[in-house]
């Protein structure tokens, strides 16, 4: 055999975000083995049941992982771009701001401060532009699906202002 004639001759090493994403879905597989296991049969005379579907998940589940270790230890994977942990946090911190601020300013602002900081952490930096555009646009959703659609949507004092 040749030096380095092969594509073998390099050391390959193992893809550990692959390993750790097959661990996860292996873990969601045991969970929906074992919640469907626990379900109770109607009938036992019956092949299908309501356990079926989700033992067909858990075992799709479970292939996908043992695929995902296959080709991470070969280091199959193409590779990943550089992630950018910026915009992910100001996500983030507009779903925190809208859980905190939704039940004490309702729906219409608290979703607008997630539109308004999700906005900056994409790069629109006017939050005097985006906040207002939020607020606004999350006001028109809470209207049609808290007055004509008769759905629960938590009011604020905006809603509380125009209904």
């Amino acid at each position: 055999m040749s030096e380095g004639g092969t594509p073998f001759a390099t050391k390959r090493r193992p893809d550990w975000a692959a390993l750790v994403i097959a661990v996860f879905l292996f873990v969601v597989a045991v969970v929906i083995f074992w919640d469907a296991s626990h379900l109770r049969t109607i009938a036992q005379y019956d092949r299908i049941g309501p356990t079926t579907v989700p033992m067909v998940v858990a075992a799709g589940l479970f292939v996908l992982g043992v695929w995902t270790v296959f080709e991470a230890w070969r280091g199959d994977f193409p590779e990943r771009e550089h992630q950018e942990f910026g915009p992910v946090l100001w996500v983030v911190a507009g779903l925190l701001a809208q859980m905190a601020l939704l039940r004490l300013a309702g729906f219409s602002i608290a979703t607008g401060a997630l539109f308004a900081l999700t906005a900056f952490g994409f790069g629109k930096r006017k939050l005097w532009i985006s906040l207002p555009l939020g607020i606004v646009l999350s006001f028109i959703v809470w209207a049609i699906f808290a007055r004509l659609l008769q759905l629960t949507l938590p009011a604020g004092p905006l809603e509380h202002l125009f209904f």
